[in-house]
């Protein structure tokens, strides 16, 4: 039976604990989490009625004779305790043992603790006759550890309460070499064990949360997600065991389980973000997520431009921003310039009534590329087009001749230019006159004037010609290569300004082309 004492310390345990009766059976090794369990309901029933306690054993007393016949029965049918209480009906092993100590203190058998040792070498330990009864029970009580925990380290209580028994037997176990501080060593080597244990688990788990960080930057190692630390574990469960891994990483068992099984689950966005793989090499990496969202919705695909763009940033599928770059090809007034009729309104209501124009460089290991544009103000739509190795009369007069082809009888549209020589020869002049049309030109050395001709350059290098390498390209190839995207312009690219149309699908939308 345990004493009030050590009742009360461990319902005080169980209280403070939260009423965990594991915690507490295995803090002390002692009762199970059932006599933990009852202890307590008796300890309210007990503080209901006015008994700290509630119902106490009954006690039965044995008279002398009693005691003598019981011992005298131990002695004489082998020293077994258990079967002299079975055969005599009285008393318990606990209470017969007492009687034995009392009345024969030196013939009760005595059982040697089995500390590093088999059974056969059990047998040949010799125990001399004057061994005092050590009960387990009471060296736990007096050094306020469990019974359990006392077998648990194999007789090491035993050892430190009675030396001079264990030396004797030790001498015949280890062939007279007495251990020297057995207790602290064993109790050392098991914090040594559990101490490296902990290092290389820390030590694992710090390299996996660096390539975590490595791979996501915005990561905040102070913060981490559950999500996070549940990559962590997942990456480490085939050495070390789950129960070690949720220790050291901090997470609920049940959050562990949600996102391990979150990880597991196909990936929502998988086909369309293959599409989106599709869509950006279709059209040269030149489009943003807008303009992929767009033609995603266009075949059908409804999905918010946040999850474009997401998907987009970790594929790390990139337009590349424009170049800055200062360029100025003014070289002074040569001729009376036109007046600035456009002013910066570049809005037009119907085709072929604002044209703009101007020349674009090109430098490549190959040499230079000039390209000499006329952009309707309407749409967007590359009227015509020059391409040449020189920026000479010839060709912007030849772009302003397949220009004026395509005008009808009636049309008679405003050209606006910069005040460059090329836009103030007889040959472009005789043109402009012949055919009607109304000669517009900037400020001095005033590009916004002219800043939707100057946008389309900007397009035209972003999209195709920046961050790009033309080593090894020839100018015949290069001018092709400008020339196919100058065709895909006009065809295929579309604008968030008409509607995700391309300019010439526009056009087909309205009627205005066949």
């Amino acid at each position: 039976m345990y004493s009030l004492e050590v009742r009360k310390k461990v319902i005080e345990l169980y209280i403070k604990y939260d009423k965990s009766a594991a915690a507490v059976s295995n803090e002390l090794g002692f009762p199970s989490c059932r006599v933990i369990r009852r202890w307590y309901k008796d300890y309210l029933r007990g503080q209901s009625i006015g008994d700290e306690w509630g119902r106490k054993p009954r006690k039965v007393k044995y008279s002398v004779e009693q005691m003598e016949v019981a011992v005298n029965h131990y002695l004489a049918h082998g020293r077994n305790l258990s079967r002299t209480v079975r055969a005599l009906g009285y008393p318990s092993t606990g209470k017969l043992r007492l009687w034995c100590d009392e009345l024969n203190p030196n013939d009760r058998k005595m059982h040697v603790s089995s500390i590093q040792c088999t059974q056969a070498q059990k047998k040949e330990a010799v125990v001399e006759p004057d061994t005092p009864c050590v009960r387990a029970t009471d060296l736990g009580d007096k050094h306020s550890v469990g019974r359990r925990t006392n077998y648990k380290h194999n007789g090491v209580l035993l050892a430190k309460e009675y030396p001079i028994i264990m030396l004797k037997v030790d001498d015949k176990l280890h062939e007279g070499k007495p251990p020297e501080g057995t207790e602290a060593l064993l109790v050392e080597i098991e914090l040594l064990k559990k101490q490296i244990r902990k290092l290389e688990i820390e030590k694992e788990l710090m390299g996996e949360l660096s390539i975590i960080l490595k791979k996501n930057p915005g990561v905040d190692p102070k913060k981490l997600t559950n999500k996070v630390r549940a990559t962590l574990i997942d990456a480490l469960r085939n050495k070390y065991t789950l129960k070690e891994l949720l220790k050291y990483v901090d997470i609920p068992k049940s959050s562990y389980h949600y996102h391990h099984q979150i990880a597991l689950m196909p990936e929502k966005y998988e086909n369309i973000k293959l599409r989106i793989i599709d869509l950006f090499k279709e059209n040269h990496g030149r489009f943003g997520y807008r303009w992929i969202n767009e033609l995603l919705q266009q075949e059908g695909i409804r999905v918010s431009e946040k999850i474009v763009r997401r998907i987009m940033s970790t594929l790390k599928l990139v337009v590349f921003g424009k170049k800055k770059r200062k360029y100025s090809s003014y070289l002074g007034e040569i001729a009376p310039a036109a007046d600035n009729l456009i002013n910066r309104d570049f809005h037009a209501d119907a085709p072929n009534t604002k044209w703009l124009t101007d020349i674009t460089e090109f430098s490549i290991p190959a040499g230079k590329i000039y390209l000499s544009p006329i952009v309707d103000c309407y749409d967007g739509y590359i009227t015509s087009w020059s391409i040449g190795t020189r920026p000479d009369a010839a060709l912007v007069n030849s772009m302003l001749d397949r220009a004026i082809d395509k005008l009808q009888e009636d049309q008679r549209p405003i050209v606006h230019s910069d005040r460059g020589c090329h836009y103030r020869w007889p040959g472009w002049l005789s043109r402009m006159d012949n055919a009607g049309l109304v000669r517009s030109m900037s400020k001095k050395g005033c590009s916004p004037d002219n800043s939707a001709c100057e946008g389309f350059f900007g397009r035209l290098k972003v999209e195709m010609f920046y961050y790009r390498s033309w080593v090894g390209v020839s100018l015949n190839e290069f001018m092709n290569i400008l020339d196919e995207y100058l065709i895909w312009y006009n065809e295929k690219r579309i604008k968030m300004s008409l509607g995700g149309m391309s300019p010439l699908v526009f056009r087909r939308s309205k009627g205005l082309v066949a």
